[in-house]
């Protein structure tokens, strides 16, 4: 089993940075494929990024791509999503998502996260 812990929400002003981490646990959390999905006001759930589990293969969503950061510590088996320029249409929840496959922005993984409250106002 896998167990997904994300920290690092919070409110933000306009043009802010957070960073957000996704700490996994379990047998196989060191190669795993990791994803940030969220959920946005009036929106489904929608991909955000992933990285894979040798941390070399990395995509974003359009609308993330040079403001947005994903990262993994193997050490520590945590992935980081670095956020900066952050606009109030970047509020909404959170989730890390984790599979022993690949995701996709149309294919989620089987794990998740309880997620993370991003709020982006001023």
């Amino acid at each position: 089993q896998v167990r997904l812990v994300e920290s690092g929400g919070g409110l933000v002003q306009p043009g802010g940075s957070l960073r957000l981490a996704c700490a996994a646990s379990g047998r196989t959390s060191s190669s795993l494929f990791i994803a940030w999905f969220r959920q946005t006001a009036g929106k489904e759930r929608e991909f955000v990024a992933h990285i894979d589990g040798s941390g070399s293969s990395i995509g974003y969503q359009g609308s993330v791509r040079g403001r947005f950061t994903i990262s993994r510590d193997f050490a520590k088996s945590t992935v980081y999503l670095q956020m900066s320029s952050l606009q109030p249409e970047d509020t909404g929840v959170y989730y890390c998502n984790a599979d022993e496959g690949f995701i996709s922005p149309v294919r989620a993984g089987k794990y998740w996260g309880q997620g993370t409250q991003v709020t982006v106002s001023s």
